[in-house]
């Protein structure tokens, strides 16, 4: 945690989050507010964070329109709390993303996307005839070779 909470840990977290322009959350402050209260609040919520004792707030749920027709839920968390969630991310990605089977796709950061158009052909043939991309399966990793490996190792649905 003292890693996460260092000043420049958290100076990179909060740049990435500003950049992000996201809305507020449930507490209703947005990125300058936000700013503003950590400039007078930040050493209560530091020892609360190493004391183990913070709460996230819950998230603001708002109805998106999905490109198909219809909507889905979508949960906006405080700013704070994305400060707080970048800032972990930050010092846990380079501990953890090793430790992923480089067949694993579907939660590592670009990888599904390279490695899936490195290991693909630009065409895949279909029953119907050839697609420019590889088509989803009903549950399975959008990534052919990712879906062949899943299936080899007793995985995939």
């Amino acid at each position: 945690m003292q890693a996460a909470l260092a000043r420049q840990n958290l100076q990179r977290a909060w740049k990435r989050v500003k950049a992000n322009k996201g809305a507020a959350g449930v507490d209703g402050l947005d990125i300058e507010q936000t700013g503003q209260l950590l400039r007078t609040k930040w050493p209560d919520i530091r020892q609360a964070l190493l004391a183990g004792q913070y709460r996230p707030n819950p998230v603001r749920k708002v109805m998106i329109s999905k490109p198909g027709g219809g909507q889905r839920q979508l949960g906006i968390p405080t700013v704070l709390d994305r400060l707080i969630q970048q800032a972990l991310l930050q010092v846990l990605q380079p501990i953890i993303d090793p430790s992923f089977s480089s067949h694993s796709y579907g939660f590592v950061r670009l990888r599904r996307i390279l490695r899936c158009a490195q290991d693909q052909p630009l065409a895949v043939l279909r029953p119907s005839g050839w697609s420019p991309r590889p088509q989803r399966a009903s549950g399975s990793a959008i990534c052919p070779s990712a879906r062949a490996a899943g299936q080899a190792r007793g995985g995939g649905r």
